[in-house]
């Protein structure tokens, strides 16, 4: 899965990167099924041991175009871990109180205690890519953003927060047969948004702001990947094999029980 990752200083087009993408399994879910299980689980056992272990905490970034997916990660990726353990943090229009404070305020305060792991549906991503395309800030401004985030997550990761920003990526083809999907499905009516066919008129502009993105702020300690997510299902497994081996890599060990437990009978 490194081959999704970028690498810092690395000149980005999304253009040259294949949506369609679905590795060695060519196209076939029902090859990956066994293993998209297996990382299921596994999941589930590393996170309880990083809620037991209450030392490392891990933030999960999900950005990309509307139907990309991110709904569709939280619920399937993470479908098997502890809900004590796993939050998520949506980023919605700012309120009154949050546009009062620097743009990295309200973020700050959603990022993971010990023992814990974050989501970010939508990020402070947004203040490099919504105010750059609709122009709700001069260029003077956004500008500077990337490094204000990239020392922003040094921050974080130096006190001690793995971070982890995944991209979908999907095709303009791809988008438009999902909303379409929504638009004549009642059960899917109500993600239907008006604002949504705005927006994709924007999508040429959406993408010149992600590769600079996507360029600009992927570093070693808070690193992209670019997910191929017009399959949801290969979409969902190199998101939960990119977490998995990460937090293998954590080496993670359950604590040791306080008190001498070896004499205590339960009658």
């Amino acid at each position: 899965m490194d081959k999704y990752r970028i690498k810092s200083g690395i000149k980005i087009k999304l253009d040259n990167w294949d949506p369609d993408d679905t590795g060695k399994y060519k196209g076939k879910k029902e090859d990956a099924s066994e293993e998209i299980t297996k990382l299921t689980n596994n999941l589930e056992e590393l996170q309880e041991l990083l809620y037991a272990e209450q030392k490392n905490r891990v933030l999960v970034v999900l950005q990309g175009m509307d139907t990309s997916g991110k709904d569709g990660v939280i619920r399937h990726v993470f479908e098997g871990v502890n809900p004590q353990g796993v939050k998520v943090a949506s980023f919605k229009v700012p309120t009154p109180e949050e546009i009062s404070h620097d743009y990295l305020w309200r973020v700050h305060k959603q990022t993971p205690g010990k023992g814990e792991i974050v989501i970010f549906n939508r990020s402070h991503y947004e203040d490099v890519l919504v105010v750059r395309v609709h122009g709700l800030v001069d260029e003077s401004v956004w500008s500077k953003r990337y490094e204000q985030i990239n020392q922003f997550e040094r921050t974080l990761n130096d006190e001690g927060t793995t971070i982890l920003k995944f991209f979908l990526h999907i095709s303009a083809a791809e988008q438009k047969e999902r909303l379409e999907n929504r638009l004549t499905d009642p059960n899917k009516q109500w993600k239907f948004s008006v604002g949504d066919l705005k927006e994709r008129q924007l999508w040429a502009e959406y993408m010149r702001a992600y590769d600079d993105v996507l360029e600009k702020t992927s570093t070693n300690w808070a690193p992209w990947y670019i997910v191929p997510a017009n399959h949801k299902w290969y979409r969902d497994l190199v998101i939960g094999t990119i977490l998995v081996e990460k937090l293998k890599n954590l080496n993670m060990k359950y604590p040791k029980p306080t008190e001498d437990l070896s004499k205590i009978v339960i009658e």
